[in-house]
């Protein structure tokens, strides 16, 4: 359904809703995919939405909450009974109830867990220890496993019985008595295959796996390089203990490109919304980066200080400063751009640094060269400026973007051998950096050249 569609549909619910025509309501939200449900509910005012979520089928109103934003997910929980709770943890997968547990308060994740069974509180608590970042953190328990004696007909009698709950059934893991994967089958393989057929005789047992402790953004990169729809998760002893989707995966790096984004922007990450964050939590994500920034870009000014009298004999010199720093910054972003974009796509590591600055010297001479000729013919021609001054400022511009390239390109991956994020080392950071080479640069040639 389009965007316009929906809205629509919208639009004629709540008309519905005014009209206090809960029955088609419900009829209508229950017939509605859970994500454009949850959307619909999001959009309601705190005590309508708390209502009308109430109003759906218990099977329904799982898969929708599971949909929503997690303070809408409190406000529901807050307006709905133990009994309905209990109904709703229990029916939600148990990756998407452990991301609940860690978001909520501590009073509310009580009373989930006081209405959850015995065996879900357990299934979350093992699931509430796995390091915040790893795939532990992010699989789910709910996955079809088989045995090698099986045949087919076997296999597809236990996904009817068992799949139902599943996150999937399309891919089968196949395991042994003390639960080791041993391979994995897929639906296809078993649709392809007599009935009679075993198991272990069609299932491939070269199985690509992820370790329970392993970084959650490694694995999830893992679906992209084999095109996955899910991944199996084992322990130190090779024993199945859960599956990632490729859903899950999805989310992580959207988190992940969101944080680098953000650090990028000299921003501390937040996993909050923008229009849900309040100011002085936005004041306290920003302000410290900028304070740091700051500090750091008093630098510029000491050494415009240091060179004040030889600008006051050539005034005409202090014109060209803000081109010539802009340009370094942009050219060593540039730089730092692509190459914290590779090595996050697995492109390059640290053992292809001198590939990158060959590359990047080579890239940094053309683009200053560039640069430089046409600057000169602006400035002898459009300013009328003298040779020399020309000089000074072309020369400067190719010396300035050749370190600026090299700095964006040798900084992030120095940050991540030392076990520091790249983004970190992104514009803000290098920018400031070439700012100071690009005054230094320019005040030493314009000596040498001028007899300053």
């Amino acid at each position: 359904m389009d965007v316009k569609a929906l809205e629509t549909v919208f639009e004629e619910l709540r008309e519905l809703l005014e009209n206090k025509r809960m029955k088609e309501v419900k009829a209508r939200l229950d017939d509605m995919n859970e994500v454009d449900a949850a959307h619909f509910l999001q959009t309601l005012p705190e005590k309508e939405m708390a209502m009308v979520f109430r109003i759906l089928s218990k099977e329904h109103a799982a898969e929708v909450f599971a949909c929503m934003e997690i303070d809408e997910q409190q406000l529901i929980i807050n307006s709905v009974t133990d009994r309905e709770l209990a109904h709703i943890i229990e029916e939600l997968y148990v990756d998407d109830a452990v991301d609940l547990m860690e978001e909520l308060p501590a009073n509310v994740v009580k009373r989930i867990m006081r209405n959850a069974t015995a065996e879900t509180r357990d299934l979350i608590n093992q699931f509430l220890k796995f390091p915040e970042n790893s795939a532990g953190s992010i699989m789910t328990a709910e996955f079809v496993d088989l045995k090698k004696d099986m045949t087919v007909n076997e296999a597809f009698d236990r996904i009817r019985k068992t799949g139902e709950d599943k996150e999937t059934i399309y891919t089968c893991y196949v395991t042994s008595k003390d639960r080791k994967l041993l391979g994995v089958v897929t639906v296809r393989d078993m649709l392809l295959s007599p009935y009679e057929a075993v198991i272990g005789d069609i299932m491939d047992d070269n199985v690509i796996s992820a370790m329970t402790t392993d970084d959650r953004e490694t694995v999830a990169k893992m679906f992209n390089k084999y095109d996955f729809i899910a991944l199996p998760v084992v322990d130190t002893e090779n024993r199945l203990v859960g599956i990632i989707t490729v859903d899950d995966a999805m989310d992580v790096l959207e988190e992940e490109a969101t944080e680098d984004i953000e650090k990028m922007a000299a921003i501390t990450p937040s996993d909050r919304p923008y229009l849900k964050t309040g100011v002085l939590e936005t004041w306290r994500a920003r302000v410290p980066w900028l304070l740091i920034l700051m500090i750091s870009a008093t630098f510029t000014g000491l050494i415009i200080s240091s060179y004040e009298s030889a600008l006051s004999k050539f005034v005409v010199l202090t014109a060209f400063i803000p081109m010539l720093m802009d340009t370094g910054g942009n050219g060593g972003s540039q730089t730092s751009v692509t190459v914290i974009r590779s090595m996050s796509l697995g492109d390059i590591e640290f053992s292809d640094l001198f590939k990158v600055v060959w590359k990047e010297v080579r890239v940094a001479l053309l683009c200053g060269l560039t640069l430089a000729v046409t600057n000169f013919v602006k400035l002898m021609v459009l300013d009328r400026v003298g040779f020399q001054v020309a000089a000074v400022v072309c020369i400067t511009l190719v010396a300035t973007v050749f370190f600026a390239k090299l700095v964006g390109g040798i900084m992030p991956m120095l940050a991540k051998k030392i076990g520091f994020d790249p983004a970190v080392m992104a514009s803000p950071f290098i920018t400031t950096i070439v700012d100071a080479l690009s005054l230094i640069i320019y005040f030493r040639v314009a000596a040498l050249v001028l007899n300053l």
